[in-house]
């Protein structure tokens, strides 16, 4: 992993973390460039340059139009910034107590708690625990998931390219020079080669990079602007990820021969699946345990980060007696379709990538002019594909839930697209991100439980007192700022603790216990109070 989304950023922002993940990251000055080159020591065929995280904050400011997030996007690698989590996490003591080097065996939900046996490989150890909840992140290879019986679904590519995308304009260039690709099949398997170099002629060529990529199917990503890089390169059918020392094959597929240290090498394999279910009862699972794609446009981590934070909204209702279990089931709902939204784009991504391995690039090395014609017919045709890839902001923070705890309105909701991620308050959305005239940020406003933003002197007595009732976690929030309320679009706008729009209008409704109670997930059941959570990892961590 190596791109933290902007949304993600924004709920890092509200755990108080941002600064000390960024500390850890990419500097800030440093430009976010996609190069494609016939090779290292080749020649450039396109480019696709991104402002820095600096110049993107001076923008967003000055524009200030909600169309962009309050945090930007950050570039850290994943073995960077979960040291950071951990020792978040364990500095939460006695809140949340870690143990590491136990796996999770077995479990077993009564109805009214779950009992888990965990194991220690390296003593042989067991020992149960109970809880309330089994939160699952325990990876694609999820035991939790198995045990439930939960199925996964596989993307139909083909499929999807043509009746939900439309791109049949892209099977033709996949089709295309088929007979040279073939010469060359692919078993759908990478070699990943993660190292370290202080050879300087890696920023030489190129200057600094973020991805270097090559119509021959490589991908070389810059972790850290320091010397440390993660190569992936796909894999001949047959052949083994170990058939090549690492270091030959980075020699290989970059031409180029450097001093260098191997971190890491190892092989893995591309999915594009979503489970059938996310739970049921007192176990319910996120991540990777519920939906795996490819790294194009690195939906994976953090459509996780979504997951964790709709999830422990969720879960939290629950423990402290105010949510209802529709919360739950909503969660599924609301999380599912993003996924499923997010592995098309993924599919879509890879697919682009494909028609530029599968172009006619043949003699594209050559230094005779039909080597600078291939050149620049290349670059043409990857710059006509694009790079949504790494654009796809509808995606990434333009996302919209719609679940029976939304307080859903008469009308036709904003379309969602991927491109693009356009400001509204329309129930499920995320609200747009403005900075009032005060210079305050309207985000940081947010409270930890539910937050009714307030833009006109409105009675809201009655909403207030119906939640005390039913002591859901209210807060109002009174802004006066035209600007904003242009942009937020009523003068009451109810922002869910996942910061998602649950409910919106121009006065307080009349009977403010109807939408409560639809908003917080209670039906006709009340919710009961619970005291402890367990989350578990097969990795080693609870």
């Amino acid at each position: 992993m190596d791109i933290t989304n902007a949304r993600s950023m924004e709920f890092y922002r509200r755990l108080g973390i941002a600064d000390r993940l960024r500390a850890v990251a990419v500097p800030a000055d440093r430009r976010m460039t996609v190069t494609w080159a016939t090779n290292f020591a080749g020649w450039e065929l396109a480019r696709f340059e991104y402002p820095s995280v600096d110049e993107t904050r001076a923008r967003t400011t000055h524009v200030n139009n909600g169309t962009a997030t309050l945090e930007p996007s950050m570039r850290v690698s994943q073995v960077l910034l979960e040291p950071v989590l951990r020792e978040e996490v364990d500095q939460r003591a006695p809140l949340v107590e870690t143990m590491y080097g136990w796996t999770l065996e077995s479990f077993s939900d009564n109805g009214f708690n779950v009992i888990a046996t965990l194991l220690s490989p390296n003593t042989g150890e067991r020992r149960t625990v109970t809880a309330d909840y089994l939160l699952a992140c325990d990876g694609a290879s999820s035991v939790v998931r198995k045990q439930l019986g939960i199925a996964l679904d596989v993307l139909d590519v083909r499929s999807m390219l043509v009746r939900e995308l439309g791109l049949r304009r892209l099977l033709p260039a996949l089709a295309r020079n088929f007979r040279a690709a073939a010469q060359r099949p692919m078993s759908g398997r990478f070699a990943l080669v993660h190292f370290h170099t202080s050879d300087p002629s890696l920023s030489a060529q190129f200057g600094h990079f973020w991805h270097l990529q090559s119509p021959e199917g490589w991908t070389l990503i810059s972790q850290d602007d320091a010397g440390t890089y993660t190569l992936h390169v796909p894999l001949g059918v047959g052949e083994a990820d170990d058939a090549i020392d690492p270091r030959e094959r980075v020699y290989r597929a970059l031409g180029h021969r450097f001093s260098l240290k191997i971190l890491a090498a190892n092989a893995w394999t591309p999915r594009l699946t979503v489970a059938d279910s996310y739970g049921r009862g007192r176990v319910w699972l996120a991540g990777d345990a519920v939906h795996q794609v490819t790294p194009t446009g690195g939906y994976g981590m953090n459509t996780g980060v979504g997951d964790a934070v709709g999830l422990a909204w969720a879960i939290a209702a629950q423990v402290q007696g105010w949510g209802g279990s529709a919360l739950l089931t909503a969660y599924e709902k609301e999380r599912r379709d993003v996924a499923l939204r997010n592995r098309t784009a993924a599919a879509r991504h890879a697919a682009v990538r494909g028609a530029i391995l599968t172009a006619n690039w043949a003699g594209m090395h050559s230094e005779r002019w039909h080597g600078a014609a291939t050149r620049e017919r290349l670059g043409r045709e990857i710059r006509d594909l694009g790079n949504l890839e790494n654009e796809a902001w509808g995606i990434e923070h333009g996302y919209r839930y719609d679940s029976p705890v939304i307080a859903s309105e008469a009308g036709h909701p904003p379309p969602l697209l991927m491109d693009r991620a356009d400001p509204t308050t329309w129930p499920g959305a995320r609200p747009p991100s403005v900075h009032l005239t005060d210079g305050r940020a309207l985000f940081d406003l947010f409270g930890a439980g539910f937050t009714l933003v307030r833009f006109a002197d409105v009675d809201v007595s009655g909403l207030v007192a119906a939640a005390e009732v039913c002591r859901v976690p209210l807060a109002v929030v009174d802004v006066r700022d035209a600007h904003a309320r242009r942009l937020y679009q009523r003068d009451l706008v109810l922002i869910r603790p996942d910061q998602h729009v649950a409910w919106r209008g121009d006065t307080a409704p009349d009977r403010p216990a109807p939408l409560l109670d639809r908003v917080r997930g209670a039906g006709l059941e009340s919710a009961s109070s619970m005291s402890t959570v367990t989350s578990t990892s097969t990795k080693g961590a609870r």
